[in-house]
């Protein structure tokens, strides 16, 4: 039977889905993977020394994997090893861990002699990443052939836009021959009558003169990366197409055949066995990202256990104070267009959205978004919420799925963004976050529509990790002034 049939029956997928709970349950695998690394290595070397039967109850122990657990991860994602593959042979996967393994036993090494851990044994230290590289290869693998079914399913895909020739029908039909990679053409730009004759009832093709609809493409329909295959590059053409990519803050990639072309915005990657240019339209620094990523994970998840008492009291305090979920759930726009579920303490009465509708004439904001300063829906629980800024902290549950990060421009209402002028959208192209420049404004409320946009935008541009630390402690700031987020 086919397995994904049967997670369909038992509602798992649809599950999985709903909550958006994949990348969670990605990341906590390779946690346990390395979790039972030190296991199995400690029940080898001290099994019968009459130390517990676990490494967790031994300080030393748990602290070096306190440590040495996201720099392992910090460095797979470095390796580019922590991203389930879409076209990678597996011989590329077994070096990205293998690598990894003896970047971690040269970690362990180092804080062996920095720290004088001489009381641990040096073969502990060995067979630790010995014992991750075979369980994390393992489970990657395996997750690799499990989502190459899911994809093949029609789950997990990317929306791409190709513009190509006639020497690139091979590629368009390696990528529709391979359904298990997850490429979606959703439109071909070709002169080619070939191309057109073959999959113009499959697949929307327009003619290459027409590459200014590319624009309007690219804002109505939900588009992660523009593929230029033609064989003959046009210089011209391709700046235009940069420019659109940039300006709409969708990823642009040029397949190229010398080996000896570089260029200093662009970074190499292979799509297909294919060597693409792929233009980077956000900061892309390597090692700055993995470090944010890993703060997302482990910042949410420590700020969840931390703050449990105090979200268990606010939760108490919103149901007695007024009928309703004490969750809110609202519909908001990720990275790339893609929609997901925002949580929120509830602040307002149950029927607030059908309120809105009656008060858009007293709204105070301009643009698209809406704000009244002295809200009629709110309630005296909410009010207080509001103030603090304690109504976002369920968000960091969004965190902990992958949806949003600590740090980023507020994730939008998806009515606002269809209001979105064209240099707007480039918002999108990063992820949403908890707080930004707008929420750490003590004037925000009254700062105008445009301003906001131009302030994310701002903070896309100029990203660093030195950044991401500034606006979070001018956000803890916040919360203790009672200003709100």
């Amino acid at each position: 039977m086919d397995i994904f049939s049967t997670l369909y029956r038992l509602h798992i997928i649809p599950f999985l889905k709903k909550w958006n709970l994949l990348n969670l349950i990605l990341g906590t695998l390779d946690i346990f993977a390395i979790f039972i690394a030190f296991e199995f290595s400690y029940l080898i070397i001290y099994s019968g020394t009459g130390l517990g039967a676990f490494f967790f109850l031994e300080r030393t122990f748990l602290l070096l994997f306190l440590v040495v657990t996201p720099l392992w991860l910090l460095t797979m994602y470095l390796l580019k090893a922590t991203e389930i593959p879409r076209t990678k042979q597996y011989i590329s996967i077994f070096w990205e861990y293998l690598l990894s393994a003896g970047a971690i036993f040269l970690l362990m090494i180092i804080l062996y002699f920095l720290f004088k851990l001489y009381a641990v044994s040096r073969t502990f230290i060995v067979l630790i990443p010995f014992f991750g590289f075979i369980f994390l290869f393992s489970l990657r693998i395996f997750e690799y052939k499990v989502f190459k079914q899911y994809r093949a399913k029609g789950f997990n895909y990317l929306n791409i836009v190709l513009i190509a020739d006639t020497s690139s029908l091979p590629f368009i039909e390696s990528l529709l021959e391979h359904k298990e990679w997850g490429y979606k053409i959703i439109a071909i730009f070709t002169s080619s009558d070939v191309i057109k004759e073959k999959y113009e009832e499959t697949i929307i093709i327009l003619p290459e003169g027409y590459i200014e609809v590319l624009n309007d493409l690219m804002e109505v329909d939900m588009i992660d990366e523009v593929l230029y295959v033609k064989n003959k590059i046009l210089p011209s053409e391709i700046r235009k197409i940069v420019r659109s990519c940039e300006e709409l803050g969708v990823v642009f990639s040029l397949m190229y055949r010398d080996e000896k072309m570089t260029l200093s915005n662009a970074v190499k990657t292979e799509i297909a066995n294919r060597k693409f240019l792929t233009f980077i339209n956000v900061p892309h620094n390597t090692y700055a990202l993995g470090v944010k990523k890993i703060m997302d994970i482990f910042g949410s998840m420590l700020g969840i256990i931390i703050l449990s008492p105090l979200l268990i009291v606010l939760a108490i305090l919103i149901r007695l104070s007024s009928p309703g979920p004490v969750i809110y759930k609202q519909p908001r726009v990720g990275l790339r267009g893609r929609q997901f579920e925002l949580y929120k303490f509830r602040t307002m009465v149950a029927n607030a959205d059908e309120l809105r509708k009656e008060l858009e004439e007293m709204n105070e904001a301009d643009g698209p978004a809406f704000k009244i300063a002295d809200d009629p829906r709110v309630t005296k629980v909410g009010r207080f919420l509001r103030k603090s800024g304690l109504d976002e902290l369920p968000q960091l549950f969004n965190i902990l799925k992958g949806e949003m990060s600590l740090i980023g421009p507020r994730p939008p209402l998806p009515e606002e963004t269809t209001q979105y002028e064209r240099w707007q959208l480039r918002r999108l192209s990063v992820k949403p976050g908890l707080s930004c420049f707008w929420q750490v404004k003590p004037d925000r409320n009254s700062i105008k529509f445009e301003k906001w946009m131009e302030l994310d935008l701002a903070y896309i541009d100029n990203w660093s990790l030195r950044l991401d630390f500034v606006i979070l402690m001018k956000t803890v700031k916040t919360i203790f002034h009672k200003t709100g987020l």
